[in-house]
């Protein structure tokens, strides 16, 4: 048991680890909604449309958790207009924003000499994060998952047939943009621990994991959180006795479940597939 005590004799180890048990529970329940429409991407996309944001926010000072909100729903409004607007399906405008939005963020951090290292935005760096941090990803967290929870009905309509959805009277299009900003906010929230780049992987992999393994949305919500806790844990401790960055550990940690899942689940397995033939 001492090689499971011994890191939290350190404050920033018990406070990088409360941060991705948090953030190990939101990410996967709202990558579950991005995995069930086929939308995956989007996350990437407002991934790197906060960037901006943080710029602007941080050489005006202001509050950057606020700039990135904003910027990071802007791109989403982006992808919407290039759709409704001309012939472009939705996997190239998501590109033409992802590449757009993520060049502009880091010109802005580059001639604005933003006080944010860029470094620590793209990658992470989990290990800095202080109480104050951990309470603000806790009320993002609490926020997003009551938002799920009252909503619920309407989000499994909404996501799995946006059409009946519009022709029963539901408010789509403020559906979707709570949606959008409840993927923004877990992007927020896991932007400290594990980077831009890789909170993707966070939000996006347990997903993708448990949905090889259940059927149901609310199950998969369900175990994707409980997969994303035991994927940030198990990085954040071979981050500490392998001494690699914990943002990699875990995104290598994600992946390495996400094989497991996909070679031995029992419905969708590629190897017990291959036995059963």
């Amino acid at each position: 048991m001492d090689w499971l005590l011994t890191p939290l004799n350190y404050e920033f180890m018990r406070q990088a680890l409360w941060a991705s048990l948090l953030v190990g529970i939101l990410c996967p329940v709202v990558g579950t909604y991005l995995i069930v429409q086929r939308m995956a991407m989007l996350g990437d996309v407002v991934a790197h449309g906060v960037l901006p944001g943080l710029a602007i926010a941080s050489f005006a000072n202001l509050p950057i958790l606020a700039g990135a909100f904003v910027m990071g729903l802007f791109s989403t409004f982006v992808i919407a207009w290039i759709r409704t607007q001309s012939r472009i399906k939705v996997d190239t405008a998501m590109a033409i924003t992802f590449s757009t939005f993520f060049s502009l963020g880091i010109t802005l951090l580059t001639v604005f000499r933003s006080r944010v290292p860029l470094e620590q935005l793209l990658f992470g760096d989990i290990l800095s994060i202080r109480a104050t941090d951990v309470q603000q990803i806790a009320v993002i967290t609490a926020l997003v998952l009551v938002g799920v929870a009252l909503f619920y009905k309407e989000l499994l309509f909404f996501t799995f047939d946006p059409l009946g959805a519009e022709a029963l009277g539901l408010p789509i299009t403020r559906i979707n943009f709570g949606l959008m900003a409840a993927i923004t906010l877990a992007i927020i929230a896991g932007m400290k621990t594990v980077g831009v780049i890789l909170v993707v992987a966070l939000m996006v992999g347990p997903a993708a994991t448990a949905y090889l393994l259940v059927k149901e949305l609310h199950w998969m919500m369900i175990l994707g959180a409980i997969l994303g806790v035991l994927f940030g844990m198990v990085g954040m401790y071979s981050s500490y006795y392998l001494d690699i960055p914990s943002g990699p550990a875990i995104g290598l940690t994600v992946f390495g479940g996400f094989l497991l899942a996909l070679l031995f689940s029992p419905r969708q397995g590629i190897l017990i597939r291959y036995w059963q033939a």
